[in-house]
């Protein structure tokens, strides 16, 4: 499959700036893969497509404010650092992004906030990438509460607005648990803790993971070829208790719903030869791209993604290419929003 098949004129204003009022409130695209039907429901109609012995796989990955604002050491030049991974707790090492990188170079440092916070570039990883130490001699309570402090809810640049205080609520799922994350699971912030709780009386199972979700997933893709593009890894977690739950659900014939794509790759990267759940302690890099097999889900909760990323490449090959990339079209008519705050598609 090559990238220039992913290509789509989405209008600018089709990308969601903000969320809905309520969580549950979007708009809800409907795709059964059977018999090519499409339905323009709302998202609390999810209700109506799941019932006893169904499961509901989440990750519950916690975004942390990880945009951080700061200035070089002597001539104060405005720089922005985005914290990718922790490498290292004793000695505070970060895999960060820095912007403008041009004259970021090892041996500077950077200051923060009123300078509450200095870190100094011990290494260039990639062309935007570097290794910073920060220098910082309290607990490491306080230090992580310092970033937190000083930094900012990581919202994507597609976005062409200042952070707002809702943002440090709305980017975030009602779930999130273990902090991680530099990007939301985005097809969970759909879900209000009344339409959990509904599905739960319906008889529904949820599954969490863990999957925490890196920049690659924005990254851009410079390869006709997609064989030839490489992820970035992530770190996934799966409990026993997690696998024994949507292994129940795969036994019983039920459904089981992938919530985004970032739980999509983790259930494929933790998949048994006969097609069951393994728990998992690790990292993964899976690319999923059509023509693909899936093993475990078969039905998926998911955003409306931008052209040439690398989740409208999963989600093509879970629904399809030629029903999705024409329920693509049919959204962009209905003017459904598109990205981190739009609307939301169930593939069945």
């Amino acid at each position: 499959m090559k990238l220039s098949k992913f290509k789509f004129n989405l209008p600018e204003e089709l990308i969601a700036n903000y969320p809905t009022e309520n969580r549950d409130e979007s708009r809800l695209m409907v795709l059964h893969r059977d018999t090519q039907k499409i339905e323009h429901r709302n998202f609390k109609d999810i209700l109506e497509y799941f019932g006893d012995g169904d499961v509901f796989t989440l990750n519950n990955t916690k975004v942390f404010p990880a945009r951080l604002h700061g200035e070089k050491e002597k001539t104060g030049a405005k720089i922005e650092v985005f914290l990718l991974r922790e490498l290292n707790r004793e000695s505070r090492l970060w895999d960060v992004l820095v912007d403008p990188a041009r004259k970021i170079r090892i041996g500077n440092k950077l200051y923060f906030g009123n300078d509450e916070l200095v870190a100094e570039v011990i290494d260039n990883t990639t062309s935007r990438g570097r290794t910073l130490r920060f220098l910082f001699d309290g607990p490491y309570e306080e230090f992580k509460n310092t970033l937190k402090r000083l930094g900012e809810t990581p919202l994507p640049k597609v976005h062409t607005r200042p952070i707002e205080p809702l943002d440090e609520e709305r980017y975030q799922t009602i779930y999130a648990k273990h902090e991680g994350a530099v990007v939301a699971p985005t097809a969970g912030l759909h879900f209000s803790r009344e339409i959990l709780k509904r599905l739960e009386l319906q008889g529904v199972n949820f599954a969490e993971i863990t999957l925490h979700a890196g920049l690659g997933n924005f990254r851009t893709i410079e390869v006709e070829d997609l064989t030839k593009h490489k992820m970035d890894s992530e770190e996934l977690f799966i409990s026993e208790q997690a696998a024994n739950t949507i292994n129940k659900s795969i036994d019983g014939r039920h459904r089981v719903c992938s919530v985004g794509t970032t739980v999509m790759k983790a259930l494929e990267t933790s998949t048994s030869i006969s097609g069951h759940v393994k728990p998992f302690d690790g990292w993964t890099n899976r690319f999923i791209f059509p023509p693909y097999d899936f093993r475990i889900a078969n039905s998926m909760v998911t955003n409306f993604h931008l052209p040439y990323s690398s989740m409208l490449m999963m989600v093509t090959a879970f629904g399809g290419y030629d029903f999705m990339m024409s329920a693509y079209k049919t959204a962009i008519k209905e003017k459904y929003r598109f990205f981190t705050y739009g609307d939301a598609m169930l593939i069945l």
